[in-house]
């Protein structure tokens, strides 16, 4: 069927499958259902891979890294094609932005910005060849000979990917696996895969050699052989804990390698000296973000009983003014959920937060000028302790609780007090305040007086929040094997 929005030109192949350099039907011939989160229509729908097509796409990618070019090719020419790569997406950013857009009800006034540092990663995977230690020698410690310590691709690597961001989340996996030298089969969420059609025509642009790129849409069954699939060496996973707790598991019980990258519940601890409404600002806008379906937003907000009031009327203030509409409006500061599981979820937990003594303050309802579309006001609790669900469960939604704590040490135990540790926040006008903190909490990033990632730093989380760390050299590294070699004499 044709894409059923005015202005998108959608991927040419939405009936296929991109396995081993070419576009094929799926087997069965099935096809999975597009819905727009504005306005409830039917998008359009594109080719559902089966288990048959898991494993047409894992030999594709098996034949390419065993037999093929690409694992054999110098570093800076696996460099090379990356960048070609980014080159290709470049002029369809546009195209890629709007996809999002519809696809999640992300905003059209900030897709282009987030979609471009998506394609950021190829580059600066890329530009590693010049600092990354692929060949590093070493003396052995009898002295005899020569040793290297050697970095070789861990092999075929499954890329799953959520639907809340599916273009950055897949070209961060994608762009180190190609670099590392691995081959890839990229498996979109069934509700956001447009973002990846648009890559494999883009890899088939440039000339990738075939297999060491493929593309699977389906359902979870499907991807669930997929990852227990004993042609796949490794799977990197970003999405809920129930699906890595699955994936950790059949990959534990073959010794495959995995990354996951799982939920978060993060706090925010606000020490006495910040200024609150600055604070109060930040953590509005945060938890409309995507409207609060990102995994590490700041959904806990940890203040002292003196400054809680003067925090509450400060974010009430705030989450008053944000503007939630159309997705595509320039005007709008918060869209909708991106389906309507995600909304009755929101709407449970927020029930949830009612029933357990919670004192919702603001939102919690439809918007009532919507009508139509998986709306949700931004939501705010306080009076929230650490045994409620809405603090201890990712609600995945513009859902934020406020709980006070006595001091530095109790806001920082309240903050640990949670199977998640993806991310936090300190507010303060002293930086070594913050650091001391920081040093406390058991997530994987913490931020000072503000919501920021850096793409050159590690980013994953202790406990339930997921194992191993993507970004970074040490995102590149997690798609390599290490193999120490002791020559009895010196290379030439």
């Amino acid at each position: 069927m044709q894409y059923n929005k005015p202005g998108m030109h959608p991927p040419t192949h939405l009936d296929r499958l991109f396995v081993g350099g070419s576009w094929l039907p799926p087997r069965l011939g099935g096809r999975i259902k597009l819905v727009s989160p504005h306005d409830e229509t039917l998008l359009t729908t594109v080719a559902e891979g089966t288990a048959e097509d898991v494993d047409r796409a894992v030999a594709a990618a098996r034949a390419a890294f065993d037999a093929g070019p690409w694992p054999r090719l110098a570093p800076v020419e696996r460099a090379d094609y990356i960048r070609r790569l980014a080159r290709e997406l470049e002029p369809r950013i546009p195209e890629l932005a709007r996809a999002w857009v519809d696809q999640v009800g992300a905003l059209q006034s900030i897709a282009p910005v987030v979609i471009g540092a998506g394609n950021f990663w190829f580059d600066y995977f890329a530009n590693q060849i010049g600092t990354y230690p692929f060949e590093e020698r070493r003396a052995p410690f009898d002295g005899h000979g020569e040793a290297w310590v050697v970095r070789e691709p861990v092999g075929v690597v499954a890329a799953i990917a959520p639907w809340n961001n599916p273009f950055g989340i897949m070209t961060g996996k994608l762009a180190p696996a190609l670099l590392a030298g691995c081959t890839v089969v990229m498996k979109p969420a069934p509700e956001s895969p447009l973002e990846t059609y648009i890559i494999a025509e883009a890899a088939e642009a440039v000339g990738f050699p075939p297999g060491v790129i493929n593309l699977l849409t389906t359902h979870r069954e499907a991807a669930d052989h997929l990852a227990s699939h004993p042609g796949i060496d490794k799977v990197s996973f970003t999405g809920s804990v129930t699906a890595g707790r699955r994936i950790a598991s059949v990959c534990g019980d073959r010794l495959a390698r995995c990354t996951l990258e799982l939920g978060g519940k993060s706090a925010a601890i606000l020490l006495d000296d910040c200024d609150i409404d600055a604070a109060a600002k930040t953590l509005a806008a945060t938890i409309c973000m995507s409207a609060g379906q990102v995994c590490a937003t700041l959904s806990r907000a940890i203040v002292s009983e003196r400054r809680h009031d003067e925090l509450i009327e400060a974010l009430t203030a705030a989450l008053a003014a944000i503007r939630v509409g159309d997705p595509h409006d320039p005007a709008t500061q918060m869209g909708p959920l991106s389906m309507e599981r995600q909304r009755a979820r929101v709407e449970r937990y927020i029930e949830a937060g009612r029933q357990e003594g919670a004192v919702l303050v603001a939102g919690g309802s439809r918007p009532a000028h919507l009508s139509r579309g998986y709306y949700i006001e931004p939501t705010l609790f306080t009076r929230v302790d650490s045994r409620m669900r809405i603090a201890r469960e990712e609600i995945f939604g513009p859902v934020l609780c406020v709980l006070t704590a006595r001091d530095e040490e109790d806001a920082a135990r309240i903050a640990n007090d949670s199977e998640f540790g993806l991310y936090g926040a300190v507010f303060s006008a002293d930086a070594t305040a913050a650091y001391r903190i920081a040093r406390q909490l058991r997530v994987g990033t913490v931020s000072h007086n503000i919501f920021r990632f850096d793409p050159s730093l590690p980013f994953g989380g202790f406990k339930h929040s997921g194992i191993g760390r993507e970004g970074g050299s040490e995102g590149l590294s997690s798609f390599t094997e290490l193999k120490s070699v002791l020559l009895d004499g010196c290379r030439e």
